[in-house]
């Protein structure tokens, strides 16, 4: 039974409901503070990203024209339109949550456009054109784009400053009068905010700054703000209320809405030196949030991945499961397959598979025993399975079918769940991803009785910085430490 930190065992406190706990309420919820989902609900109008994209294809047209014969390379020309409009979505030049300078976003298009130019040409006819008509196609096209980019930014910020984009606040009471005080003394932000989710029931005092602010406490508050005033930007005030309004959040980007996180307190610090913001608003550092938080890390090169890996392995490791499952059967008897209810990503629960290695005495203890490690009354078949891990090669299948991922937060038990998710704040973040087989806290030693804040820390850091490149790596120093003294 995999065991997530160093805690007493549990046996002998009263069990919790027999059903999952969902840490983070799966999408669509409408218990608690979810907001209400109907037909009538209706989405913000988000700003259309059309002008940039019609700018993108007018400077690649600009560009072509200065091609002799351009007649002759339309086929490429178009390639390399879809190209470099390609790259910029990869970057986000048209997320029109942002409103960039000219310079800003400077490097970021000639560079994609620079790119662009250089693949085309060297795999096409273009390269026995002369250097200098592809260098001035290439900057004409550079210059177009940016040019044509600042002026559609530039009208959006004009229109902006006069209307302002309507905000609903995210967090706690002080910390969001604060920030909303700061964005009413900036009418430039282009930001107006309309309302403060948060559990407080009272209004926010007049500060001073400008009219007073309603708290929203309710979900049916929250959506009766967004639709009468049309919001489509959502201020979040720092991490932790991210976490702790999950759910809400999840269902506001759901309805359109632009999520931006804010930190109201802190410094912006990223110890690679990388650009994990994006820009400020009032001076306030912001990031902005994925909508639908954590379902992008599940990318299709992960599930295929998963999928791939899993379906090999189960082909190849097909012999070592039925001599595993004929050895336990005669040595320790029938049902050699466990089935326990785990907690995985947005809370949701399934059954994980294992061999059987303990019999524990009722499902009480099955649920909420802590770790048989040390068991006296396992057999030396049983204990060789957990010393080497044999026993969770069943849960391959677990990911061929979705359940689970060859890389993520290990799962655990319903009643677990609820324990550590009240002793340890960073502990609910961890189901934004599916589990996994192994993970980022699992190479590190953390398995068994080892610490929870510890393996918090190493999740919540594997699935802030994922890639697929971490996955494949943390796979092969799985591999590595295939064979090792203690299960997990």
């Amino acid at each position: 039974m995999t065991a997530e930190s160093t805690v007493p065992s549990p046996a002998g406190q009263p069990r919790t409901a027999g059903r999952a706990v969902s840490v983070l309420d799966p999408p669509g919820a409408a218990a608690g503070r979810g907001l209400p989902s109907g037909r009538g609900s209706r989405r913000p109008r988000r700003t259309s990203w059309t002008p940039l994209l019609i700018v993108d294809g007018s400077g690649t047209l600009a560009g072509a024209l200065v091609v002799p014969g351009a007649q002759r390379y339309l086929l490429l020309i178009a390639f390399l339109g879809l190209c470099v409009i390609g790259l910029n979505r990869q970057a986000l030049l048209y997320d029109t949550s942002v409103v960039p300078g000219v310079l800003d976003e400077l490097p970021a298009v000639c560079g994609r456009v620079i790119v662009g130019w250089a693949v085309v040409a060297a795999l096409s006819p273009l390269r026995a054109l002369p250097m200098t008509v592809l260098v001035t196609a290439c900057a004409v096209h550079c210059l177009v784009a940016c040019a044509g980019r600042g002026a559609v930014h530039g009208r959006r910020r004009r229109a902006l400053q006069h209307r302002p984009r309507p905000a609903l606040m995210v967090g706690p009471v002080q910390a969001a009068m604060r920030v909303a005080a700061a964005l009413q003394r900036c009418p430039g932000c282009g930001v107006r905010p309309v309302g403060i989710v948060a559990d407080a029931p009272d209004s926010v005092p007049d500060s001073g700054d400008g009219p007073a602010l309603p708290v929203l406490t309710t979900g049916e508050e929250a959506h009766r703000a967004l639709i009468q005033n049309g919001v489509e930007t959502v201020l979040v005030v720092g991490p932790a209320t991210r976490v702790r309004k999950a759910s809400l959040l999840r269902e506001l980007a759901a309805l359109g809405c632009v999520l931006w996180e804010l930190d109201a307190d802190s410094l912006s610090y990223d110890p690679r030196g990388r650009r994990a913001r994006a820009g400020h608003l009032a001076g306030f550092s912001r990031r902005l949030l994925s909508p639908g938080a954590g379902q992008w890390r599940d990318s299709v090169g992960k599930r295929m991945l998963d999928v791939v890996l899993s379906g090999s392995l189960l082909l190849l490791v097909s012999p070592v499961l039925l001599v595993c499952a004929a050895v336990l059967r005669v040595v320790d008897g029938p049902g050699v397959v466990f089935r326990q209810e785990r907690i995985g990503k947005d809370g949701r629960a399934f059954t994980m598979l294992k061999f059987r290695t303990h019999r524990p005495a009722s499902a009480h203890e099955a649920a909420t025993r802590w770790s048989v490690a040390d068991q006296q009354d396992i057999s030396r078949f049983c204990h060789f399975l957990r010393r080497t891990s044999l026993d969770e090669l069943l849960q391959l299948w677990n990911v061929f079918r979705g359940d689970m991922s060859l890389v993520g937060p290990r799962p655990e038990r319903p009643y677990f769940v609820t324990k550590f998710s009240q002793v340890y704040p960073g502990y609910p973040a961890r189901h934004r991803m599916r589990t996994g087989i192994t993970g980022l806290a699992q190479i590190q030693g953390l398995r068994g009785d080892t610490s929870i804040e510890d393996r918090c820390r190493f999740d919540n850091a594997y699935i802030d910085n994922w890639s697929l490149w971490q996955d494949v790596c943390i796979l092969v120093r799985t591999a590595a430490l295939f064979v090792r003294p203690t299960g997990s």
